[in-house]
């Protein structure tokens, strides 16, 4: 869209600023992204989530809507929803979305971001306050809006997993499964008696599991307990796991569907996988450890929380798929912690779960826990393995969840030091391998490892520090990601331009001759801009000149 087009667009579906609309210019999101408080992105989307939700128009003026566009900083979406999700405590990140829109006759560019309603009894907050709208102005939740978010009730919704499936009886479930669900039950229930839960019907234990509710059997009985068949009961939700395996060129080379009762077919799952023998010198040793690729606890963990916490409404399956050196895990939903970071700092069980019955017949019967230890575990098992952490990809817009669990060490002289270093925490080693995987850090995490040398800042981006990198045989890799040096590169643009002759050369050429050279770990969009910067600044010194086209040795 022209920008004519773009704003009657925005005229047309975000008429007019209420309590569900604000419009702001935020012209750089630097500093308006989480700056002051009342005056940020961060506030604003908590004062439109304790009302009903709404959206953020960012990027035009404030009271005529005219086109003035932002710049998103170093943000993408996905980096700026997760930003959001971090800095608002307690917002959901279901139908969380960011909507980029660039005029095409302008390049100017906008935002809106899509603010979904608090949860029940939880107010949002940002810079620890509870924000609200009135008329032009943001305040601080007022008592009488505070007490109405709290006295919701807690669930106004009901539980997919719980409702009762018409016509299905105990025949629609599988006689294996019932009795493995019996033996686990009475692990996890050891307080009572074993003769007495063996001396319950079928009907009376389902019911004490929780998956009969009034005699009437739940669709999370038929998720964990159902023959094959009685899955068609259920359309059109779908209840499958694909296993495929994929070779180093990313084609599928095998898969299987696997299907209801979960409680049975995990183990067939999971047998798929090919979990390799391998043996590992520890440091003071002559005797090799042996151990395997996955970590078992880890991959039977993952796949049932996908089981668990799967959005079966989207009629999406779930996928394991095994490539060289790491599983991928995907389910359709929302992360209702809405980041990794805080399921990792939360200590206890979530508050509220999609599938509540579901989940409570999985604990029920040994399959998950529900006081938040599980996520936690994974990344501990990676970390004593001296493997990569666990990348968790989570798509509010998509609303899929994807889990990436490695089965190799990125670099062991890193990951040694890491581990002998008495003065690293756990969150230290998560940190420093987000850093060394490109992934972003908050601001005060990564404060916290500049200031100790762990890690170092150029281009507003952070690397591993070159001292990190030269202990830990990295300098090749450090050196591509930061690229050359900017004295390095403007001769090699002089050079080049000398080469060119009269004739010059535009941006394009340019940028191919040194591309090679540029940082790694940037977008092409981000090199080329910064080369666009690097032109103009010679231009300025008197170095090089351009007519408009191409540029030229002065």
């Amino acid at each position: 869209m022209t920008e004519l087009e773009l704003q009657q667009y925005l005229l047309r579906e975000y008429p007019q600023e209420n309590a569900r609309c604000e419009w702001k210019e935020f012209k750089n999101l630097k500093n308006s992204f989480c700056g002051d408080e009342k005056d940020d992105v961060i506030s604003y989307v908590s004062a439109i989530a304790n009302m009903e939700g709404g959206f953020l128009v960012i990027g035009v003026h404030d009271k005529t809507l005219e086109i003035v566009g932002t710049d998103t900083y170093n943000y993408d979406r996905q980096k700026a929803i997760l930003r959001v999700t971090d800095r608002c405590a307690n917002l959901s990140s279901e139908e969380l979305d960011i909507i980029e829109y660039i005029t095409s006759d302008t390049q100017k560019k906008v935002w809106v971001i899509r603010i979904p309603k608090h949860l029940p009894k939880r107010p949002v907050y940002a810079h620890d306050k509870a924000w609200q709208r009135i008329e032009d102005s943001l305040i601080e939740l007022t008592p009488e809006r505070l007490n109405a978010i709290l006295d919701e009730p807690l669930f106004t919704g009901s539980d997919w997993s719980a409702e009762i499936v018409p016509n299905a009886t105990i025949d629609d479930l599988d006689e294996v499964a019932i009795a493995k669900a019996r033996v686990m039950f009475k692990k996890v229930h050891s307080r009572i008696p074993a003769e007495e839960v063996n001396a319950w019907s079928v009907s009376e234990f389902l019911s004490n599991a929780g998956v009969m509710i009034d005699g009437g059997i739940t669709r999370a009985a038929i998720i964990l307990l159902g023959k094959p068949v009685s899955v068609f009961k259920l359309r059109p939700a779908v209840v499958r796991v694909t296993w495929s395996l994929r070779d180093e060129k990313q084609e599928v080379v095998d898969y299987e569907h696997f299907t209801a009762p979960f409680i049975l077919t995990v183990d067939q799952i999971l047998a798929k996988v090919r979990n390799l023998t391998m043996r590992e010198m520890p440091g003071g040793t002559l005797f090799p450890e042996v151990m395997q690729q996955y970590d078992e606890y880890s991959m039977r963990e993952i796949l049932h929380n996908c089981i668990a916490h799967q959005d079966y409404t989207l009629q999406e399956r779930i996928n394991l798929v095994e490539n060289p050196g790491f599983l991928y895990y995907a389910n359709g939903g929302s992360f209702i912690p809405g980041t990794v970071q805080k399921a990792l700092a939360t200590h206890g069980p979530q508050r509220h779960y999609r599938n509540e019955c579901l989940c409570q017949a999985m604990v029920n019967f040994n399959m998950i826990d529900i006081v938040g230890r599980g996520i936690r575990k994974i990344f501990n098992q990676q970390w004593e393995r001296r493997f990569p952490m666990p990348d968790y990809e989570i798509d509010a817009a998509k609303k899929e969840v994807a889990v990436r669990l490695y089965g190799n060490a990125i670099n062991e002289k890193y990951t040694k030091l890491l581990k002998e270093n008495k003065e690293l925490s756990f969150e230290d080693c998560l940190l420093l391998d987000a850093v060394q995987k490109g992934h972003a850090i908050n601001e005060t995490d990564a404060q916290n490892l500049l200031s100790r040398g762990l890690i170092e800042v150029q281009d507003d981006r952070y690397y591993i520090s070159l001292d990190v990198a030269r202990k830990t045989k990295q300098v090749p890799a450090y050196t591509k990601s930061k690229g050359v040096e900017k004295q390095k590169l403007m001769q090699m643009i002089l050079q080049y331009l000398k080469n060119a002759g009269e004739e010059g050369s535009k941006r394009d050429g340019i940028y191919e001759y040194l591309k090679d050279v540029l940082p790694s770990n940037k977008t092409e969009e981000q090199r080329l801009r910064a080369l666009g910067d690097l032109l103009k600044a010679m231009r300025v010194d008197g170095l090089i000149k351009t007519d408009g086209r191409n540029w030229f040795i002065k």
